[in-house]
């Protein structure tokens, strides 16, 4: 296992777990219409018992993919977490508040009432989502700040972020906020397929294919845009000797030198219009997993993009030489190597991870069962 095939292997699990991440947002994305998909406290409350069963996997993927960054790219981590932080504090406020809604919403003695909690998890799910795509967005458009490394020797902070808002300038870039529209409004589709998937009630089937149906063209209406903004946009890109520079229709270039990355694109897009092909021709109720598999397939060739074929997955829009790229702001070859080993147990942890869905989901959500459930949210 050479260096470069340890950092590329972190790369690729980070990539998975950002996969992972966003298919697990269809939490965020139901919860967002929990006010105008029930019209009834008993409609509202199947909804959020069903989301309320997996938003500890949402959580718990989002600080696993955080760690796993942390661990493989430290340089990312302290630069961005670091500089930008009033972008993540604000992603993580809002993971916060669903928290707090979950746990605290059927409380005795909550004298906020029901719905202020519950607009507490439709924030969540409307800023969320979107906040996360503007921060992804960084990965292609890049940001602002510099890296001094001869800092290390002294003492002195390696990064520093150029500019006084430290992150939320992100959110003015007109690119980011279509990507963050895409992961709002797929976040709402997946919501909208889960929630046709798990809950029994002849009520709200309609309403469910309505919502697929609305979520997924303005889906596609913001993600279709972006792709071909990004096919036909400068990438940074690293020379032989280490230079950085800027390279047209580099993330095309990418896809063209990686057909392994193209074919998952391309599977990941199909599995999407395949699960809402279920969901609105076919009127079957598992339009979840093939949307799910296909969102996992496309997140994860996206960064596989923004990382693989010497690209500069972190541009810096202050110091272009400051950029980031798999190979100045990985761990020690030790690091990685002794990481890769334990990885060996993710396997395992996976297969744990289906048998509980599974036991969880089965039998599906209805009146009747929620009623006689001793746990309720």
């Amino acid at each position: 296992m050479t260096y470069l095939f340890l950092q590329q292997y972190w790369w690729f699990l980070v990539s998975l777990l950002a996969g992972l991440f966003v298919f697990l947002t269809f939490v965020q994305g139901a919860n967002s219409q929990i006010f105008s998909l029930g019209r009834d406290e008993a409609e509202r409350s199947l909804i959020v018992n069903a989301t309320g069963r997996k938003w500890e996997f949402t959580f718990t993927t989002l600080v696993t993919f955080g760690g796993a960054f942390f661990a493989s790219f430290p340089l990312f981590y302290s630069t961005s977490f670091g500089g930008a932080y009033w972008v993540w504090m604000l992603i993580l406020f809002s993971f916060i508040l669903q928290a707090v809604a979950y746990e605290f919403q059927s409380k005795p003695g909550n004298v906020f009432g029901t719905d202020c909690y519950r607009r507490f998890l439709v924030f969540n799910g409307i800023f969320g989502p979107f906040l996360v795509g503007v921060a992804v967005g960084t990965f292609f458009n890049g940001a602002e700040f510099t890296v001094a490394r001869d800092a290390m020797a002294t003492g002195a902070p390696i990064s520093s972020w150029a500019s006084p808002w430290h992150g939320l300038e992100a959110v003015c870039n007109p690119w980011n906020q279509v990507l963050g529209f895409a992961v709002l409004m797929l976040s709402r589709t997946l919501g909208a397929l889960y929630l046709q998937n798990n809950i029994n009630d002849e009520a709200l089937q309609p309403r469910f294919r309505r919502a697929v149906l609305v979520n997924a063209a303005l889906f596609l209406l913001s993600f279709l845009p972006f792709v071909a903004y990004l096919l036909t946009a400068q990438g940074w890109a690293v020379g032989e000797d280490g230079t950085i520079m800027l390279e047209e229709y580099k993330y095309l270039h990418n896809l063209l030198a990686l057909p392994l990355v193209l074919v998952l694109f391309l599977l990941g897009v199909v599995g999407v219009l395949a699960g809402l092909f279920m969901a609105l021709v076919r009127q079957c109720r598992c339009g979840i997993w093939y949307a799910g598999t296909g969102t996992v397939l496309t997140v994860l060739a996206l960064f596989l993009t923004a990382g693989l074929n010497n690209t500069c997955y972190y541009p810096s829009l202050a110091d272009i030489q400051s950029s980031l790229h798999i190979g100045n702001s990985s761990s020690s070859e030790f690091t990685l190597y002794v990481m890769t080993l334990v990885s060996a147990l993710i396997p395992f942890v996976l297969a744990y991870i289906v048998w509980a869905w599974r036991s969880i989901d089965i039998p599906g959500l209805s009146r009747s069962e929620l009623e006689k459930s001793e746990h309720k949210y």
